[in-house]
């Protein structure tokens, strides 16, 4: 069996690489930006939302590959999901980098975001994996 933790950093690097979550929408109902001052890290995201579903996302911006791929992997884990699962899954990552939570049958609900659980053991990457999560958690926040 291939050791997770590398099919964990493939998956970071591939995201980081080759993320087709990085472009504009046509038309977001939201945008905020996420600027990491530590490392100069700085994303756009745009949100769709429609009857309480998160429709579509995207992200623009530029930042380490541990930035990019957290914020293409949220993407792909957030979208199509209600409001209120996608703050649930926010809450789960938040505390999963932070060490807060460490049931694993609650972290399935993450998907491949899981891939970013050995970050908390790199405190200089914490805020990295961070930076869209934070962003799109005030998003959510401030407009519902």
């Amino acid at each position: 069996m291939e050791d997770l933790t590398e099919v964990y950093n493939e998956l970071i690097m591939e995201h980081s690489m080759n993320s087709y979550n990085k472009k504009k929408l046509k038309e977001a109902d939201y945008t905020e930006i996420g600027h990491n001052p530590n490392c100069g890290d700085e994303i756009t995201l745009e949100l769709k939302i429609d009857n309480n579903i998160i429709q579509d996302m995207a992200f623009t911006g530029h930042g380490c590959a541990i930035s990019q791929a957290s914020t293409s992997i949220m993407i792909d884990t957030l979208k199509g999901k209600t409001i209120i699962e996608a703050k649930e899954i926010i809450k789960t990552f938040i505390e999963m980098i932070k060490r807060e939570i460490k049931d694993e049958d609650e972290l399935k609900k993450l998907e491949d975001a899981i891939a970013f659980k050995n970050v908390s053991n790199m405190p200089a990457r914490v805020k990295c994996a961070l930076l869209a999560w934070h962003t799109v958690d005030d998003m959510l926040h401030d407009n519902k």
